[in-house]
Protein backbone atom coordinates (compact mmCIF):
# COMPACT_ATOMS: atom_id res chain seq x y z
CA UNK A 1 0.00 0.00 0.00
CA UNK A 2 2.85 2.39 0.78
CA UNK A 3 3.98 2.39 -2.85
CA UNK A 4 0.47 3.36 -3.98
CA UNK A 5 0.06 6.07 -1.35
CA UNK A 6 3.38 7.62 -2.40
CA UNK A 7 2.51 7.87 -6.09
CA UNK A 8 3.48 11.35 -7.25
CA UNK A 9 0.64 12.92 -9.19
CA UNK A 10 3.14 14.89 -11.32
CA UNK A 11 4.08 11.56 -12.92
CA UNK A 12 0.57 11.51 -14.43
CA UNK A 13 0.81 14.81 -16.22
CA UNK A 14 0.66 15.39 -19.96
CA UNK A 15 0.19 18.42 -22.18
CA UNK A 16 -3.45 18.90 -23.21
CA UNK A 17 -3.92 21.89 -25.53
CA UNK A 18 -7.26 23.64 -25.13
CA UNK A 19 -8.16 22.98 -28.76
CA UNK A 20 -8.09 19.22 -28.07
CA UNK A 21 -10.85 19.51 -25.46
CA UNK A 22 -14.17 18.81 -27.17
CA UNK A 23 -16.43 21.74 -26.31
CA UNK A 24 -19.46 20.14 -27.99
CA UNK A 25 -20.35 16.57 -28.97
CA UNK A 26 -20.47 15.32 -32.54
CA UNK A 27 -23.90 15.56 -34.24
CA UNK A 28 -24.15 11.74 -34.26
CA UNK A 29 -22.99 10.13 -31.00
CA UNK A 30 -21.58 6.90 -32.41
CA UNK A 31 -19.53 8.63 -35.13
CA UNK A 32 -16.95 9.44 -32.45
CA UNK A 33 -13.52 7.84 -32.73
CA UNK A 34 -12.69 4.70 -30.77
CA UNK A 35 -9.15 3.81 -29.73
CA UNK A 36 -8.64 0.08 -29.25
CA UNK A 37 -5.91 -0.95 -26.82
CA UNK A 38 -5.57 -4.75 -26.85
CA UNK A 39 -2.71 -6.51 -25.09
CA UNK A 40 -0.44 -3.53 -25.66
CA UNK A 41 -1.32 -2.99 -29.34
CA UNK A 42 -3.16 0.16 -30.39
CA UNK A 43 -5.49 0.71 -33.33
CA UNK A 44 -8.47 2.92 -34.04
CA UNK A 45 -11.98 2.74 -35.44
CA UNK A 46 -15.33 4.45 -34.86
CA UNK A 47 -17.64 3.85 -31.94
CA UNK A 48 -20.43 2.35 -34.03
CA UNK A 49 -18.02 -0.55 -34.73
CA UNK A 50 -17.63 -1.37 -31.01
CA UNK A 51 -19.45 -4.75 -31.22
CA UNK A 52 -16.86 -5.96 -33.78
CA UNK A 53 -14.14 -5.83 -31.12
CA UNK A 54 -15.98 -7.76 -28.40
CA UNK A 55 -16.38 -11.50 -27.88
CA UNK A 56 -19.83 -13.09 -27.83
CA UNK A 57 -21.06 -14.09 -24.38
CA UNK A 58 -19.57 -11.19 -22.45
CA UNK A 59 -21.43 -9.07 -19.87
CA UNK A 60 -21.41 -5.28 -20.34
CA UNK A 61 -22.44 -3.03 -17.46
CA UNK A 62 -23.62 0.59 -17.76
CA UNK A 63 -24.27 3.34 -15.23
CA UNK A 64 -27.89 4.44 -15.71
CA UNK A 65 -27.68 7.59 -13.60
CA UNK A 66 -29.33 10.74 -14.94
CA UNK A 67 -27.81 14.21 -14.60
CA UNK A 68 -30.01 16.62 -12.66
CA UNK A 69 -30.32 20.35 -13.35
CA UNK A 70 -28.46 21.03 -10.14
CA UNK A 71 -27.49 24.71 -10.52
CA UNK A 72 -29.94 27.26 -9.10
CA UNK A 73 -29.43 31.02 -9.52
CA UNK A 74 -30.89 33.57 -7.12
CA UNK A 75 -30.49 37.34 -7.21
CA UNK A 76 -30.37 39.28 -3.96
CA UNK A 77 -32.16 42.60 -3.54
CA UNK A 78 -28.72 44.22 -3.82
CA UNK A 79 -28.38 42.72 -7.32
CA UNK A 80 -25.73 40.16 -6.33
CA UNK A 81 -26.07 36.84 -8.17
CA UNK A 82 -25.82 33.77 -5.92
CA UNK A 83 -25.38 30.30 -7.43
CA UNK A 84 -26.45 27.28 -5.39
CA UNK A 85 -25.09 23.99 -6.73
CA UNK A 86 -26.97 20.99 -5.26
CA UNK A 87 -24.50 18.20 -4.52
CA UNK A 88 -26.37 15.58 -2.51
CA UNK A 89 -29.63 15.33 -0.56
CA UNK A 90 -29.59 15.69 3.22
CA UNK A 91 -33.22 15.74 4.34
CA UNK A 92 -34.40 13.25 3.33
CA UNK A 93 -31.04 11.80 2.29
CA UNK A 94 -32.53 9.34 -0.22
CA UNK A 95 -32.44 10.80 -3.74
CA UNK A 96 -35.82 9.45 -4.88
CA UNK A 97 -37.58 10.56 -1.70
CA UNK A 98 -35.99 14.00 -1.82
CA UNK A 99 -37.09 14.59 -5.40
CA UNK A 100 -40.66 13.70 -4.34
CA UNK A 101 -40.66 16.22 -1.47
CA UNK A 102 -43.26 18.96 -1.45
CA UNK A 103 -42.81 22.30 0.34
CA UNK A 104 -39.38 21.47 1.84
CA UNK A 105 -36.10 19.77 0.92
CA UNK A 106 -32.53 20.13 2.22
CA UNK A 107 -29.33 19.62 0.22
CA UNK A 108 -25.60 19.84 0.70
CA UNK A 109 -24.55 22.55 -1.75
CA UNK A 110 -21.63 24.50 -3.08
CA UNK A 111 -22.32 28.23 -3.16
CA UNK A 112 -20.99 30.65 -5.72
CA UNK A 113 -20.45 34.27 -4.61
CA UNK A 114 -20.76 33.13 -0.98
CA UNK A 115 -19.24 36.35 0.38
CA UNK A 116 -22.33 38.21 -0.86
CA UNK A 117 -24.69 35.87 1.05
CA UNK A 118 -23.72 36.25 4.67
CA UNK A 119 -27.24 35.96 6.06
CA UNK A 120 -30.91 36.07 5.21
CA UNK A 121 -33.15 33.99 2.96
CA UNK A 122 -33.04 34.14 -0.82
CA UNK A 123 -36.32 34.24 -2.78
CA UNK A 124 -37.28 33.48 -6.37
CA UNK A 125 -40.73 33.51 -7.98
CA UNK A 126 -41.05 30.83 -10.65
CA UNK A 127 -43.77 29.47 -12.92
CA UNK A 128 -44.36 25.70 -12.74
CA UNK A 129 -47.36 23.88 -14.22
CA UNK A 130 -49.27 27.15 -14.68
CA UNK A 131 -48.68 27.96 -11.03
CA UNK A 132 -46.55 30.74 -9.56
CA UNK A 133 -44.58 29.65 -6.53
CA UNK A 134 -41.97 31.35 -4.36
CA UNK A 135 -38.85 29.28 -3.77
CA UNK A 136 -36.85 30.20 -0.66
CA UNK A 137 -33.27 29.18 0.15
CA UNK A 138 -31.79 29.44 3.64
CA UNK A 139 -28.11 28.74 4.32
CA UNK A 140 -27.33 26.70 7.42
CA UNK A 141 -24.28 24.79 8.69
CA UNK A 142 -20.97 24.73 6.80
CA UNK A 143 -19.40 21.35 5.97
CA UNK A 144 -15.91 22.00 4.66
CA UNK A 145 -16.37 23.70 1.30
CA UNK A 146 -20.10 22.90 1.20
CA UNK A 147 -23.19 24.18 3.03
CA UNK A 148 -26.49 22.81 4.21
CA UNK A 149 -29.23 24.69 2.32
CA UNK A 150 -32.92 24.47 3.22
CA UNK A 151 -35.32 24.95 0.31
CA UNK A 152 -38.96 25.77 0.99
CA UNK A 153 -41.82 26.64 -1.35
CA UNK A 154 -45.48 27.49 -0.95
CA UNK A 155 -47.28 24.86 -3.02
CA UNK A 156 -47.92 21.25 -1.88
CA UNK A 157 -48.59 20.19 -5.49
CA UNK A 158 -45.04 20.97 -6.63
CA UNK A 159 -42.14 18.57 -5.98
CA UNK A 160 -38.47 19.42 -5.69
CA UNK A 161 -37.96 17.48 -8.93
CA UNK A 162 -40.41 19.87 -10.62
CA UNK A 163 -38.41 22.83 -9.32
CA UNK A 164 -35.08 21.52 -10.60
CA UNK A 165 -36.65 20.68 -13.96
CA UNK A 166 -37.91 24.23 -14.46
CA UNK A 167 -35.56 26.44 -12.46
CA UNK A 168 -32.35 24.41 -12.47
CA UNK A 169 -29.51 24.55 -14.98
CA UNK A 170 -27.60 21.49 -16.19
CA UNK A 171 -24.08 21.60 -14.69
CA UNK A 172 -21.73 20.94 -17.61
CA UNK A 173 -18.05 20.44 -16.69
CA UNK A 174 -16.10 23.58 -15.74
CA UNK A 175 -13.30 22.84 -18.22
CA UNK A 176 -15.67 23.41 -21.16
CA UNK A 177 -15.40 27.12 -20.35
CA UNK A 178 -18.83 27.97 -21.74
CA UNK A 179 -22.41 28.48 -20.66
CA UNK A 180 -24.86 25.58 -20.62
CA UNK A 181 -26.92 25.49 -23.81
CA UNK A 182 -30.36 24.05 -24.43
CA UNK A 183 -28.80 21.27 -26.52
CA UNK A 184 -26.79 20.05 -23.49
CA UNK A 185 -30.02 18.90 -21.85
CA UNK A 186 -30.08 16.08 -24.40
CA UNK A 187 -26.46 15.61 -25.41
CA UNK A 188 -25.11 15.53 -21.82
CA UNK A 189 -27.35 12.56 -20.95
CA UNK A 190 -26.80 8.95 -22.00
CA UNK A 191 -29.58 7.43 -24.10
CA UNK A 192 -30.18 4.92 -21.27
CA UNK A 193 -30.17 7.39 -18.34
CA UNK A 194 -32.99 6.65 -15.88
CA UNK A 195 -32.24 7.36 -12.23
CA UNK A 196 -31.90 11.05 -11.30
CA UNK A 197 -29.04 12.06 -9.04
CA UNK A 198 -25.77 12.91 -10.82
CA UNK A 199 -24.23 16.34 -11.18
CA UNK A 200 -21.96 15.05 -13.97
CA UNK A 201 -22.60 12.57 -16.76
CA UNK A 202 -20.96 9.12 -16.94
CA UNK A 203 -19.37 10.32 -20.15
CA UNK A 204 -18.17 7.05 -21.69
CA UNK A 205 -21.85 6.26 -22.12
CA UNK A 206 -22.49 9.36 -24.22
CA UNK A 207 -21.24 7.53 -27.33
CA UNK A 208 -23.93 4.84 -27.25
CA UNK A 209 -26.93 4.99 -29.55
CA UNK A 210 -29.87 2.64 -29.56
CA UNK A 211 -28.44 1.09 -32.71
CA UNK A 212 -25.15 0.27 -30.99
CA UNK A 213 -27.05 -1.23 -28.05
CA UNK A 214 -29.15 -3.34 -30.42
CA UNK A 215 -26.03 -4.51 -32.26
CA UNK A 216 -24.38 -5.50 -28.97
CA UNK A 217 -27.43 -7.61 -28.12
CA UNK A 218 -27.34 -9.19 -31.56
CA UNK A 219 -23.66 -9.98 -31.00
CA UNK A 220 -24.63 -11.93 -27.88
CA UNK A 221 -23.42 -9.38 -25.32
CA UNK A 222 -25.47 -9.32 -22.09
CA UNK A 223 -26.37 -5.77 -21.02
CA UNK A 224 -26.90 -4.84 -17.36
CA UNK A 225 -27.12 -1.58 -15.42
CA UNK A 226 -25.93 -0.24 -12.08
CA UNK A 227 -26.42 3.23 -10.59
CA UNK A 228 -23.67 5.47 -9.26
CA UNK A 229 -24.59 9.10 -8.77
CA UNK A 230 -21.60 11.11 -9.96
CA UNK A 231 -20.66 13.90 -7.56
CA UNK A 232 -18.90 17.19 -8.22
CA UNK A 233 -15.85 15.61 -6.60
CA UNK A 234 -15.18 13.83 -9.89
CA UNK A 235 -13.69 17.17 -11.06
CA UNK A 236 -11.76 17.71 -7.82
CA UNK A 237 -8.07 18.12 -8.72
CA UNK A 238 -5.36 16.27 -6.84
CA UNK A 239 -3.58 19.12 -5.06
CA UNK A 240 -1.25 17.04 -2.90
CA UNK A 241 2.14 15.96 -4.29
CA UNK A 242 1.43 12.36 -3.33
CA UNK A 243 -2.01 10.78 -3.61
CA UNK A 244 -1.94 9.86 0.08
CA UNK A 245 -2.97 13.47 0.72
CA UNK A 246 -5.98 13.37 -1.60
CA UNK A 247 -9.39 12.61 -0.08
CA UNK A 248 -11.66 10.80 -2.50
CA UNK A 249 -15.27 11.95 -2.70
CA UNK A 250 -18.07 9.65 -1.59
CA UNK A 251 -20.53 8.52 -4.26
CA UNK A 252 -23.79 6.67 -3.80
CA UNK A 253 -24.42 3.37 -5.57
CA UNK A 254 -27.37 1.09 -6.15
CA UNK A 255 -27.08 -2.44 -7.54
CA UNK A 256 -30.04 -4.73 -8.25
CA UNK A 257 -30.07 -8.34 -7.09
CA UNK A 258 -30.55 -9.42 -10.72
CA UNK A 259 -27.24 -7.72 -11.59
CA UNK A 260 -25.40 -9.70 -8.89
CA UNK A 261 -26.98 -12.88 -10.29
CA UNK A 262 -25.95 -11.91 -13.81
CA UNK A 263 -22.37 -11.25 -12.67
CA UNK A 264 -22.24 -14.67 -11.04
CA UNK A 265 -23.52 -16.25 -14.25
CA UNK A 266 -20.54 -14.64 -16.00
CA UNK A 267 -17.97 -15.88 -13.44
CA UNK A 268 -17.77 -12.47 -11.81
CA UNK A 269 -16.37 -10.80 -14.95
CA UNK A 270 -17.64 -7.75 -16.81
CA UNK A 271 -16.94 -5.07 -19.40
CA UNK A 272 -17.43 -1.73 -17.64
CA UNK A 273 -18.75 1.30 -19.50
CA UNK A 274 -17.03 4.26 -17.86
CA UNK A 275 -15.04 4.81 -14.70
CA UNK A 276 -18.21 5.16 -12.61
CA UNK A 277 -19.26 1.62 -13.53
CA UNK A 278 -15.69 0.52 -12.77
CA UNK A 279 -15.81 2.06 -9.30
CA UNK A 280 -19.20 0.48 -8.61
CA UNK A 281 -18.21 -3.00 -9.77
CA UNK A 282 -14.86 -3.04 -8.01
CA UNK A 283 -16.53 -1.79 -4.82
CA UNK A 284 -18.84 -4.80 -4.94
CA UNK A 285 -15.91 -7.11 -4.26
CA UNK A 286 -15.06 -5.26 -1.04
CA UNK A 287 -18.72 -5.03 -0.04
CA UNK A 288 -18.89 -8.81 -0.35
CA UNK A 289 -15.68 -9.15 1.66
CA UNK A 290 -17.12 -6.91 4.39
CA UNK A 291 -20.22 -9.10 4.57
CA UNK A 292 -18.11 -12.25 4.88
CA UNK A 293 -16.23 -10.64 7.78
CA UNK A 294 -19.49 -9.52 9.44
CA UNK A 295 -22.62 -11.26 8.08
CA UNK A 296 -24.90 -9.10 10.29
CA UNK A 297 -23.48 -5.77 9.12
CA UNK A 298 -26.01 -2.98 8.61
CA UNK A 299 -26.49 -1.94 4.98
CA UNK A 300 -25.46 1.63 5.91
CA UNK A 301 -22.10 0.28 7.11
CA UNK A 302 -21.16 -1.43 3.84
CA UNK A 303 -19.46 1.78 2.65
CA UNK A 304 -16.14 1.06 0.93
CA UNK A 305 -13.41 3.27 2.36
CA UNK A 306 -10.78 4.94 0.20
CA UNK A 307 -7.82 2.76 1.13
CA UNK A 308 -9.60 -0.49 1.97
CA UNK A 309 -8.30 -2.39 -1.09
CA UNK A 310 -4.73 -1.63 -0.03
CA UNK A 311 -5.15 -2.19 3.71
CA UNK A 312 -6.73 -5.62 3.35
CA UNK A 313 -5.28 -8.49 1.39
CA UNK A 314 -8.25 -10.82 1.16
CA UNK A 315 -7.96 -14.27 -0.37
CA UNK A 316 -11.72 -14.23 -1.01
CA UNK A 317 -12.54 -15.05 -4.64
CA UNK A 318 -14.75 -12.75 -6.67
CA UNK A 319 -17.53 -15.32 -6.84
CA UNK A 320 -17.36 -15.82 -3.06
CA UNK A 321 -17.70 -12.07 -2.54
CA UNK A 322 -20.64 -11.82 -4.95
CA UNK A 323 -22.35 -14.85 -3.42
CA UNK A 324 -21.99 -13.22 0.01
CA UNK A 325 -23.83 -10.13 -1.31
CA UNK A 326 -26.54 -12.30 -2.86
CA UNK A 327 -27.05 -14.23 0.39
CA UNK A 328 -27.15 -10.97 2.34
CA UNK A 329 -29.78 -9.52 0.01
CA UNK A 330 -31.88 -12.67 0.25
CA UNK A 331 -31.68 -12.67 4.06
CA UNK A 332 -32.79 -9.04 4.21
CA UNK A 333 -35.34 -9.27 1.37
CA UNK A 334 -33.48 -6.64 -0.66
CA UNK A 335 -34.12 -6.27 -4.37
CA UNK A 336 -31.45 -3.57 -4.56
CA UNK A 337 -28.35 -2.86 -2.51
CA UNK A 338 -27.94 0.82 -1.58
CA UNK A 339 -24.61 1.94 -0.20
CA UNK A 340 -21.67 4.21 -1.01
CA UNK A 341 -18.03 4.06 -2.06
CA UNK A 342 -14.94 6.17 -1.61
CA UNK A 343 -12.62 3.71 -3.36
CA UNK A 344 -9.48 5.03 -5.03
CA UNK A 345 -8.10 2.90 -7.84
CA UNK A 346 -4.46 3.58 -8.65
CA UNK A 347 -1.37 1.62 -9.72
CA UNK A 348 -0.89 -1.13 -7.17
CA UNK A 349 -4.60 -1.99 -7.28
CA UNK A 350 -5.62 -5.47 -8.47
CA UNK A 351 -8.84 -5.49 -10.51
CA UNK A 352 -11.36 -8.10 -9.37
CA UNK A 353 -14.38 -7.86 -11.68
CA UNK A 354 -13.66 -5.47 -14.57
CA UNK A 355 -11.81 -7.27 -17.39
CA UNK A 356 -12.41 -4.75 -20.19
CA UNK A 357 -13.22 -1.05 -20.02
CA UNK A 358 -14.75 1.63 -22.25
CA UNK A 359 -13.66 5.09 -21.17
CA UNK A 360 -13.01 8.61 -22.44
CA UNK A 361 -9.68 10.46 -22.25
CA UNK A 362 -9.24 12.10 -18.86
CA UNK A 363 -7.66 15.23 -17.45
CA UNK A 364 -3.94 15.32 -16.62
CA UNK A 365 -3.10 14.55 -12.98
CA UNK A 366 -6.58 13.20 -12.22
CA UNK A 367 -7.67 10.21 -10.17
CA UNK A 368 -9.42 8.90 -13.31
CA UNK A 369 -6.06 8.76 -15.09
CA UNK A 370 -4.69 6.79 -12.13
CA UNK A 371 -7.59 4.34 -12.50
CA UNK A 372 -6.81 3.82 -16.19
CA UNK A 373 -3.10 3.43 -15.49
CA UNK A 374 -3.81 0.71 -12.94
CA UNK A 375 -5.92 -1.12 -15.53
CA UNK A 376 -3.35 -1.07 -18.36
CA UNK A 377 -0.34 -1.90 -16.19
CA UNK A 378 0.92 1.71 -16.23
CA UNK A 379 0.94 1.82 -20.06
CA UNK A 380 -1.27 4.91 -20.14
CA UNK A 381 1.32 7.14 -21.85
CA UNK A 382 1.36 5.10 -25.05
CA UNK A 383 -2.46 5.32 -25.20
CA UNK A 384 -2.57 9.06 -24.60
CA UNK A 385 0.35 9.79 -26.94
CA UNK A 386 -1.45 7.88 -29.70
CA UNK A 387 -4.68 9.78 -29.04
CA UNK A 388 -2.89 13.15 -29.06
CA UNK A 389 -0.99 12.30 -32.25
CA UNK A 390 -4.07 10.98 -34.09
CA UNK A 391 -6.49 13.84 -33.52
CA UNK A 392 -8.65 12.25 -30.85
CA UNK A 393 -10.93 14.63 -28.94
CA UNK A 394 -10.54 14.74 -25.15
CA UNK A 395 -12.67 14.87 -21.97
CA UNK A 396 -16.45 14.68 -21.50
CA UNK A 397 -17.63 15.37 -25.05
CA UNK A 398 -14.55 13.79 -26.61
CA UNK A 399 -13.76 10.39 -28.11
CA UNK A 400 -13.36 7.10 -26.26
CA UNK A 401 -11.24 3.99 -25.89
CA UNK A 402 -11.78 0.27 -25.47
CA UNK A 403 -9.14 -1.08 -23.09
CA UNK A 404 -8.32 -4.80 -23.10
CA UNK A 405 -5.16 -5.34 -21.02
Amino acid sequence: MEDTKHIKIEDYNYSLPDDRIAKFPLPVRDNSKLLIYKHGNISESHFHSLPDFLDTGRLMIFNNTKVIQARLHFRKETGALIEIFCLEPIQPNDYALNFQQTEHAAWLCMIGNLKKWKEGTLHKDIQIKDRTITLNATRKECYGTSHWVDFTWNDPHITFADILEVFGELPIPPYLNRETQESDKETYQTVYSKIKGSVAAPTAGLHFTQQVLDNLTRKGIDLEEVTLHVGAGTFKPVKSKEIEGHEMHTEYISVNKSTIEKLLAHNGEAIAVGTTSVRTLESLYYIGYNIIQNPDVNQDDLHVKQWQPYETNPDTTTTEALNAILSYMNRHNLEALHTSTQIIIAPGYTYKIVKQMITNFHQPQSTLLLLVSAFVNSDWKSIYNYALNHQFRFLSYGDSSLLIP
